[in-house]
């Protein structure tokens, strides 16, 4: 046989072969694919025997290979225990929901729209101040202003007894003014973040529920890149996250 036949068989053996790597990887993409939207399907559901059938239904479908992935059957104390995280986790987003279309009432009725801002994602929602609003320029501690608009936002959060709430100071990407007695923006963010949660303490919030961060220009909403979008950078947000035994 001459190099020219042997190149050629070997490039028909590549073509042969070619569809086969191609419907392999087809078939493994799919049954993932089923395999994830099944148990979606069993964890919306809440359904022990539901997710259950769906498991097992899985894992004949692949067969050999589930049993190669898996060394024992997950057992009904262990589906029960994923079930019920689920039940924890919808609760606690639906419990979330509710807590934040009432703040979203009670702003519209306090007065506060277009002063505080309010967003609900992934069972945490985030209440957002701009730092102008509670502080003078360049200073850490709240004005009479600002006092007064944290008293309206507590005698909302003292009711939510069932929301653990992180104080979180930001700053926008420049540095403290020359001769400033504060080091960077770590050390303004962090004294603003404390001096909201040492007010809410002083109202009367249980010192458990809160704690304060200091993030400087991290997370930033907008480019720092014009005046406007630093003074919307600087700001003091609420995260309010439900916990587990909280009413």
């Amino acid at each position: 046989m001459s190099a020219d036949d042997e190149a050629g068989l070997d490039d028909d053996m590549e073509e042969a072969e070619a569809p086969s790597e191609w419907l392999t990887t087809l078939a493994d993409m799919s049954m993932l694919l089923m395999s994830f939207f099944i148990m979606l399907f069993s964890m919306s559901s809440l359904d022990v025997k539901k997710f259950t059938d769906s498991f097992t239904s899985v894992r004949n479908a692949l067969g050999n290979q589930a049993k190669s992935a898996t060394s024992s059957p997950i057992s009904t104390p262990e589906l029960s225990t994923l079930v019920e995280q689920a039940r924890i986790k919808q609760r606690i987003i639906g419990e979330q929901r509710r807590v934040y279309d009432q703040f979203r009432s009670y702003v519209s009725t306090k007065g506060l729209e277009g002063v505080v801002a309010a967003t609900l994602e992934s069972g945490k929602i985030t209440i957002a101040f701009p730092s102008g609003v509670l502080f003078p320029k360049d200073g850490v501690d709240l004005t009479e202003e600002g006092k007064a608009r944290l008293r309206t936002l507590y005698d909302f959060l003292i009711r939510t007894a069932g929301e653990r709430i992180n104080i979180r100071g930001f700053t926008d990407d420049q540095p403290p003014a020359a001769g400033s007695r504060f080091r960077d923006n770590w050390e303004v963010s962090s004294l603003r973040a404390v001096a909201v949660l040492r007010y809410m303490v002083s109202l009367g919030m249980p010192s458990n529920r809160l704690t304060a961060t200091g993030l400087a220009d991290l997370e930033p909403l907008y480019p720092n890149n014009t005046p406007e979008h630093r003074a919307r950078n600087q700001r003091v947000e609420f995260v309010l996250e439900r916990f587990i035994g909280g009413e």
